[in-house]
């Protein structure tokens, strides 16, 4: 008798185990939605305060100063910028947002350097616990990864850009600032691209988005001009979408 498992000798207390379970699953999914409220009404607000922070200062200029543009000017300076990023108000939040979720593309658009800092913070977070996009326990390491990327991109700004950045650029040759002002970029960019690659583990969407980036780059924007080459990314990002969808395993789908 002694051998027995508590589940057999007890059936009663298995029934109270579930039903502790569903109680704690319960709990935990509103404590979530509580969290999801709090995060998406100061989310909202902080980034309508960052708006107004975002443009006080050329409205100073304009009613403290001599400045008076006028709204020809300014609807040519609006559309010559909408022109160059416009395309990128949509792809950016429609690409980041599998990956981050809603509070932390709260974050995420209010510090910047989203593509090369803090969406690769957020990916390895992720990869770290194993958690599958999509999923709260994804959108919760993405929270707490672009928390520590703030924090050591702030420290790390103070102690070898304040205080050390500007000595040693000063010493190094001229001809090294101009090769690291080429290729960091690149290369963090190309990191990224790999690290993305590794995390999604999708080797048919990864070919079709390289061979999109490389018809419209390398063939397109050549024979395009400026104009077209403003658009490229949106272009890359929402073809590969669209090929992606319909070259999809299907067989993988039904199943």
């Amino acid at each position: 008798m002694s051998e027995h498992t508590p589940e057999t000798s007890h059936p009663q207390a298995g029934r109270g185990s579930g039903a502790a379970g569903a109680t704690e699953t319960e709990a935990a999914r509103a404590a979530y939605a509580r969290y999801d409220r709090t995060t998406s009404r100061w989310g909202r607000a902080t980034m309508a305060v960052a708006l107004l922070v975002s443009v006080s200062a050329p409205l100073l200029l304009i009613l403290l100063t001599d400045l008076s543009p006028t709204a020809g000017q300014l609807l040519t300076a609006f559309l010559a910028v909408a022109a160059v990023f416009g395309m990128f108000w949509v792809v950016e939040p429609v690409t980041y947002y599998p990956v981050l979720g809603p509070a932390a593309m709260y974050q995420a658009f209010m510090i910047g350097n989203i593509a090369n800092k803090l969406l690769p913070s957020a990916i390895v977070a992720q990869a770290a616990i194993e958690a599958r996009p999509g999923t709260r326990r994804a959108e919760l390491a993405a929270v707490m990864a672009i928390c520590g990327a703030a924090v050591v991109h702030i420290v790390s700004l103070v102690l070898f850009v304040g205080i050390g950045g500007t000595w040693l650029v000063a010493q190094l040759p001229e001809s090294v600032v101009e090769v690291a002002q080429l290729y960091i970029f690149p290369a963090i960019i190309g990191a990224v691209v790999v690290q993305l690659a590794a995390y999604v583990k999708q080797v048919r969407v990864v070919v079709i988005a390289l061979a999109v980036a490389a018809v419209v780059q390398l063939l397109l924007v050549p024979r395009m001009g400026d104009l077209f080459a403003g658009f490229a990314t949106a272009i890359v990002v929402f073809a590969t979408m669209a090929l992606a969808w319909a070259l999809r395993d299907r067989r993988a789908h039904a199943a």
